[in-house]
């Protein structure tokens, strides 16, 4: 193993040394030859024992005679050379050093290390960051028991002053290996008064579904965002049994934003929908058990009627999932087109802590699709953004391949991710309206801070004082931003941050998303915040729109399977 692993370590470094030795501005050593060019070139044939001896003796060169000289990072070297020359194969070939590889485990299991709250760093009107406070809890996490709360500035972790830190900088000092102690000094907003807190960090979970929440009367969403994680399953058929019992008959599951992960937990997800026998997906690659298909074995699915929300960022697992129920007819498929990985990772551990995810193979629907988009040039930067966006603004049209048929005789198509039944972009802004609405944020949480703390004259009944409640389905009656409350957040925002009246206004709808998402947020939490946002979200409008259309689309495939099913058994007679 460690004979492989010092070959993946250096046979790229050989390449990238040779390929790079005359380059433009170099010289020669007064121990080499007058005229490098002209030695005779080689004749012996490439083999593992020679590059590991070219490589041997390029670092000896390299070690010798580069400015760096005995400062060079090996493992930045010996990265770059593996990802370089695994970036040749595929692009999703990976290498993990020890410490990434530690990383990758512990995403995999649905977690990190830390105190387990929300944080945002708040700015003046000239963009300096003031402090860091505390913005939600999770349940059960060491930050909940100790009753850390919305609004509790940040002053302190461990002996080092965290005023005027960034977000991201505080972030690092609370998080930490489980079983430390983070020693807070935070600020409570409302009195003024310091506390010291000891909390020991501990595992905090990291949860495949953002959230799970009756959006209707009748009609359950689950925003499966957080990609395919070793608890997505079980997350899942708890969210499912928990919406059925508030009523549930039709379902919404969006696949936005989700990366993927690991397969059999898409698998699990698909096989509550598809009935026994019907396959999820095909694997197809050279090792032995690569190649073969994986059938449902649920004897009684789920029957009620489902829309998938996808994106282009929906890759990976979430693309079998889809691609398995749209394949089916079991689900309508809405969004963009995805964004077409259908390659299969395999770990393989390394000596001295590393590893290599290494493509074994390649997924493919039931209906025999093959989800990868194309790759054959080799240039990553045109692989991630389909060549990016035309001079309009427009994407490129996405390539499609063979044509393949769903169960009720749909066309669908090879190559380029799935395509949805219903496609619908988002709703998008300029860059620059962008630009203004990040910089309302501090405003509107500053105003925030002084509500919540019951600080605004006249609107002391929007005071939270009472711990989070959690797994909250908000109502329109929660924390609506009415007429005067908007116009005092305007009064604020143009005297503490010198925004004219008509700025605001242009920004309205903004100003009152972004003020009641903060007010929820200090009541219920981050993941009901989310249900704000929700409330805006036009493809989730139309999703709820098309779930008719979707019950007829599995009837249609239920008839085609049972009219299919009748022809074989008088052929078999």
């Amino acid at each position: 193993m460690k004979k492989l692993y010092y070959f993946f370590c250096t046979s790229v470094v050989s390449l990238v040394f040779i390929s790079n030795a005359f380059s433009q501005g170099a010289t020669v050593a007064k121990t080499g030859p007058s005229n490098p060019l002209s030695a005779p070139k080689s004749t012996k044939t490439v083999s593992v024992e020679n590059i590991e001896a070219d490589v041997a003796e390029a670092l000896s060169v390299i070690e010798s005679n580069h400015v760096v000289g005995k400062k060079i990072n090996y493992n930045d070297v010996f990265k770059s050379s593996i990802e370089r020359m695994l970036q040749t194969l595929d692009p999703h070939s990976n290498y993990f050093d020890a410490k990434e590889f530690e990383q990758f485990r512990t995403d995999q299991s649905s977690r990190y290390f830390g105190i387990g709250a929300t944080i945002g760093d708040l700015s003046d009107e000239k963009g300096n960051v003031i402090a860091t406070y505390i913005k939600a809890t999770f349940d059960g996490a060491p930050a909940h028991r100790a009753g850390l709360r919305y609004g509790d500035k940040i002053v302190e972790v461990n002996g080092t002053s965290m005023i005027g830190k960034s977000f991201s900088d505080v972030r690092n000092f609370l998080r930490g290996p489980r079983g430390t102690q983070a020693k807070l000094v935070i600020e409570r907003y409302s009195t003024g008064k310091r506390e010291t807190v000891d909390i020991i960090r501990d595992g905090v979970l990291q949860p495949s579904i953002a959230e799970a929440y009756m959006v209707r009367p009748g009609v359950g969403y689950i925003a499966m965002t957080g990609g395919f994680n070793q608890t997505t399953y079980a997350e899942f058929a708890q969210a499912m049994k928990t919406l059925k019992a508030r009523g549930m008959k039709q379902l919404v599951l969006d696949l936005k934003n989700n990366g993927g992960g690991l397969v059999r937990e898409a698998y699990r997800v698909a096989n509550t929908f598809l009935e026994s026998g019907q396959i999820v997906f095909t694997q197809k690659g050279r090792l032995d058990g690569t190649t073969e298909p994986y059938k449902a074995d649920n004897i009684s699915p789920e029957r009620l009627p489902v829309v998938v929300l996808v994106n282009r960022n929906s890759a990976s697992a979430s693309e079998i999932l889809a691609g398995a129920l749209q394949d089916h007819d079991r689900a309508l498929i809405v969004g963009e087109n995805t964004f077409g990985k259908g390659l299969v990772q395999n770990p393989f551990v390394l000596d001295y802590g590393s590893m290599l995810l290494l493509t074994i193979a390649k997924y493919e629907t039931p209906s025999g699709r093959l989800i990868q988009r194309d790759y054959s040039n080799g240039a990553l930067y045109d692989y991630y953004t389909k060549g990016g966006v035309k001079d309009d603004g427009s994407e490129g049209k996405v390539e499609h391949g063979a044509e393949s048929k769903t169960d009720s005789g749909r066309a669908v198509y090879s190559g380029g991710g799935i395509n949805p039944d219903v496609e619908l972009k988002p709703e998008t802004i300029t860059s620059e309206k962008a630009r203004f609405q990040q910089k309302l944020f501090n405003p509107v949480f500053a105003f925030a801070l002084d509500l919540t703390a019951g600080r605004v004259r006249g609107f002391e009944n929007i005071k939270v004082d009472q711990p989070l409640v959690f797994d909250y389905d908000i109502k329109n009656t929660d924390f609506p931003v009415t007429e005067p409350l908007y116009q005092a957040f305007k009064t604020f925002a143009t005297e503490k941050y010198k925004y004219t009246p008509s700025q605001i206004d242009r920004e309205r709808e903004f100003v009152e998303r972004a003020l009641r998402t903060e007010l929820v947020t200090a009541a219920y939490g981050t993941t009901t915040s989310l249900q704000v946002s929700n409330e805006y979200d036009n493809q989730l409008k139309k999703a709820i729109e098309l779930l008719p259309q979707a019950k007829q689309l599995a009837l249609d495939a239920a008839r085609a399977k049972a009219s299919a099913s009748k022809v074989q058994s008088l052929e078999n007679r």
